[in-house]
């Protein structure tokens, strides 16, 4: 099956799936991503031509977002190993800017707070009567 037609039948899987909201969930991505193994495409060259396609259509994949918040978080945390308030709204400035109005403001620091408890770069500075990181995740609910 050639690149070109690999794509078309991504076009179609996407529609498919994330239509309704042009958002390319984790569960919905692994759907579309088997499609493609079936036809004996190579899972990076399906991964490839997923990405060129949700950027070309619109669409935003939260593999991406979920990268890019990764490896902001290592920059971020890269200098003294710690997160501060500014560097953390930044990071959400920017995922804000990619998400395409697609997550609301609640579930992109949901997400951004989540990497950061998993990649363990969840230590924060603090002021020296607040701590920011704890106050925002009791407000999130996590």
């Amino acid at each position: 099956m050639a690149l070109e037609e690999i794509k078309k039948r991504f076009v179609d899987e996407i529609k498919l799936r994330a239509y309704d909201d042009k958002y390319v969930d984790k569960n919905e991505e692994r759907e579309i991503l088997q499609v493609a193994i079936q036809q004996g495409i190579s899972i990076d060259s399906a991964r490839s031509a997923l990405q060129q396609v949700c950027e070309h259509q619109g669409y935003v994949l939260e593999s991406t977002l979920l990268k890019t918040i990764k490896d902001q978080v290592e920059t971020a945390a890269g200098n003294d190993g710690k997160v501060d308030q500014k560097e953390f709204d930044l990071i959400f400035q920017n995922v804000r800017k990619s998400a395409l109005g697609k997550k609301n403001d609640r579930e992109i620091k949901k997400m951004i707070i989540t990497v950061m408890e998993d990649t363990g770069l969840n230590k924060v500075k603090t002021g020296w009567f607040s701590d920011w990181y704890s106050t925002m995740k009791k407000d999130l609910g996590m």
